[in-house]
């Protein structure tokens, strides 16, 4: 994604990324059978306040990391649901689990980045959350760090596809493009469209 420094593109990756780790941690939140849940050290008492799209713009505001970080950010939230399959995105977690992302990536990206302390100021946090969510975060992905160029394509090439789709609709594409490239998707993304195939299936078998 060599044209990210520009404010388009990143402001449709937020968007985008907001709109579908929103679907995701909805759906969640109404199908706890579908999704099997576990409480973590990401989990909140209370859903936050904060919509999603705007916590990400805060951290895209304040954190000053760079625009890869926010992909690289992506995969990690990809790998961590895939090595804690119990532990579902949902709205008490989501925004824990992306500013610990988002400084993971930051670190492991950037030459410069801000410290705990200053992350934890823009994630709303105590610096002593900070900590023991980064130590969770780490291990929760096996402290599986490295992305390889492949990979960082991979993603950068999915996430480039689904912003030039944003009209029509996020809700519209998402859902018919699960027949022609679902194969392809992100684990995340994957699990949400067959939830929906499913979900719409038992609508029929109801009627």
């Amino acid at each position: 994604m060599a044209d990210m420094e520009c404010p388009t593109v990143m402001n449709n990756l937020i968007t985008f990324l907001s709109s579908l780790l929103q679907r995701v941690a909805e759906s969640n939140d109404l199908n706890p059978r579908f999704h099997p849940q576990k409480i973590s050290a990401f989990h909140g008492l209370t859903r936050p306040t904060i919509s999603i799209q705007s916590y990400l713009e805060r951290i895209f505001k304040y954190a000053n990391c760079s625009p890869s970080c926010y992909v690289v950010a992506y995969v990690y939230l990809d790998r961590f649901t895939q090595q804690q399959p119990a532990l579902s995105i949902n709205s008490f977690n989501v925004h824990r689990l992306l500013i610990t992302g988002v400084m993971i990536a930051a670190k492991f990206m950037d030459d410069l980045y801000y410290n705990n302390a200053y992350f934890a100021k823009v994630g709303g946090i105590s610096t002593t959350e900070m900590n023991f969510l980064e130590v969770d975060f780490l291990f929760g992905l096996g402290f599986q760090l490295n992305v390889n160029p492949t990979t960082f394509h991979t993603y950068c090439s999915y996430l480039q596809r689904e912003m030039l789709l944003l009209q029509p609709p996020l809700d519209h594409h998402l859902t018919s493009s699960s027949s022609s490239s679902s194969s392809s998707l992100p684990s995340i993304t994957t699990k949400l469209l067959h939830y929906e195939d499913d979900h719409q299936q038992q609508e029929v078998a109801a009627v």
